[in-house]
């Protein structure tokens, strides 16, 4: 799951800003790419140009430049960002780190074929997720693509309450201009505190 503007316990009081979620391994920096996003990359769906917006530690970022892709990553949580730095030089990959609200992107001035975004649609509000798409929408050409991965209304239980389960439904509805929705199907996002890892929705949308 993605660092992130917002905790993903975001939406009560007790809001923690970027650098809180990374005072200790997150359960979400689980040191690999998540298995749908890898698979992606697998089958040949990731290419191009390719942004990771909230990118964390880097993992998907990583796995893109391994693939010999332009990749670069956004956050605004500096120690994720150090730490994905120090991993690409360990890694000897060349990649990207900008510390960048995913809000903003338009101030980049630049095009991506693929987004990639594990973890950070689901933490923003309404507003924000407005703001969010139509920042996606100034950096994607027609043609490019974005791959999500987002909590879904379909996990059991309360441990992750403050957290906003997201319905297909609102997927639809906050791709609905300038996109197309491909697919909408059940994930998971593993995370280092359950080995049942959590349900998600992976969603794929095509810029047009």
């Amino acid at each position: 799951m993605a660092g992130s503007p917002i905790s993903p316990h975001a939406g009560s009081a007790g809001r923690k800003g970027p650098e809180d979620l990374y005072a200790t391994p997150p359960p979400w920096d689980i040191g690999r790419p998540q298995p749908a996003f890898r698979a992606l990359a697998d089958a040949g769906a990731i290419r191009g140009r390719v942004l990771d917006a909230g990118c964390g530690t880097g993992e998907h970022v990583l796995m893109s430049a391994g693939l010999g892709l332009d990749a670069t990553g956004i956050d605004l949580a500096t120690t994720a960002l150090r730490a994905a730095e120090a991993k690409a030089h360990e890694r000897d990959l060349t990649a990207r780190f900008l510390s960048w609200d995913a809000r903003q992107l338009a101030g980049l001035g630049e095009w991506f074929d693929t987004v990639l975004d594990c973890g950070l649609f689901h933490i923003f509000s309404a507003q924000d997720r407005g703001a969010y798409l139509d920042s996606l929408r100034s950096v994607v050409p027609p043609g490019g693509r974005c791959f999500m991965l987002c909590f879904s209304d379909q996990q059991p239980g309360d441990t992750w309450q403050r957290v906003h389960r997201v319905t297909q439904a609102e997927i639809e509805t906050s791709f609905a201009d300038g996109w197309r929705v491909d697919s909408i199907e059940p994930s998971t996002i593993d995370i280092t505190t359950d080995p049942n890892s959590v349900r998600a929705w992976l969603t794929t949308a095509t810029r047009i």
